[in-house]
């Protein structure tokens, strides 16, 4: 039944544009992608909701063509978020809020930098990152980043990779706002003052639940976090993730609800509105870039990944970088 309504209101949006005379062999691509979107992501629409999202997929697919041609080493396409206005998008996978509280426990100077970090690095192929995860329609982007820093700093110091539970930052940090958004040194402030559960004991719902916290199921205790730099300097964040391994950051992602893979290199700001993680930097036809990973599953981006140009402040990326002090 849900795929015969779907079928007539399909209909219905193609006989208005016939009516109006805007039917055009380009309109037809549109409708048969806006088709396959559908059934590849198994959308599901009422009459109304299905005309909406059809002309929101349209408009994404002129930002999407926009993009393409701006960017001369990325690209965009059609993705799990091309039925969503931007405003849609920020509110449900982002979640940076700047905090006004002030975090002075646990915060410790910047460390000194080895002598020369390699051109080349990846904390992945160390056994100190996590697998991608999935904050889902839930502005938690925040506690996401400060839990990866968390776990890579623990594996950095000797320990397992252990697993650990973004949901209770979610649920217990009432500095920060939950699925509402928050901020890093909130986030890690909570951290240090209670500890963090794994995964097992605060499984993820993607919503905001009663805080369930027990001292008794924490797994890791860390002594605060250090911020990467304090000029915006690039090559200090590289040294100092060399040294303490991959660092939570927060960026402006305004530009990256379609992307698909490559290298930005332009046309991203300075706006932060989502957390994330560098992981490591590589070069690639001259160009070097940070290796990012994200918190919208691995269907997103490269393998849930993407890569951003170092030495610019592309996407803010050097507006709030830390690492976590075990």
């Amino acid at each position: 039944m849900k795929v015969l309504l779907l079928l007539v209101a399909f209909i219905a949006v193609c006989s208005a544009i016939r009516r109006t005379n805007k039917f055009t062999p380009p309109e037809k691509q549109i409708q048969d992608q806006f088709v396959e979107f559908i059934h590849k992501h198994n959308k599901q629409y009422d009459a109304e909701e299905f005309g909406r999202r059809y002309n929101i997929f349209k408009d994404n697919l002129n930002s999407i063509s926009r993009l393409n041609t701006q960017q001369s080493t990325a690209t965009f396409g059609i993705n799990q978020f091309a039925d969503l206005t931007a405003a849609e998008f920020s509110k449900l996978y982002k979640g940076y809020k700047k905090t006004n509280a002030t975090v002075s426990a646990g915060v410790f100077a910047v460390n000194g930098a080895p002598s020369q970090a390699p051109t080349t690095w990846d904390w992945r192929t160390k056994g100190v990152v996590s697998p991608i995860k999935n904050q889902e329609q839930c502005g938690s982007c925040w506690a996401f980043s400060a839990t990866e820093g968390v776990e890579s700093a623990w594996a950095m110091a000797g320990h397992s990779m252990d697993i650990l539970a973004p949901q209770q930052i979610v649920d217990c940090d009432t500095q920060d706002d939950g699925c509402n958004g928050g901020d890093l040194p909130t986030a890690f402030a909570y951290v240090h003052k209670e500890g963090l559960e794994g995964e097992s004991y605060s499984p993820y719902k993607g919503v905001d639940e009663t805080c369930h916290y027990n001292a008794q199921d924490v797994e890791v205790k860390i002594s605060g976090f250090a911020y990467a730099t304090t000029s915006k300097s690039e090559p200090a964040m590289l040294t100092a993730s060399y040294s303490h391994g991959p660092l939570s950051i927060c960026v402006d992602a305004s530009t990256w609800q379609t992307y698909t893979g490559g290298i930005i290199t332009s046309h991203c700001g300075t706006q932060l509105d989502h957390c994330v993680q560098i992981v490591g930097w590589s070069t690639s036809n001259s160009v070097d870039y940070w290796i990012v990973r994200n918190s919208w599953g691995t269907s997103w981006g490269i393998s849930g990944y993407i890569y951003i140009e170092r030495n610019k402040d592309l996407c803010g990326v050097a507006e709030e970088a830390t690492y976590v002090v075990i």
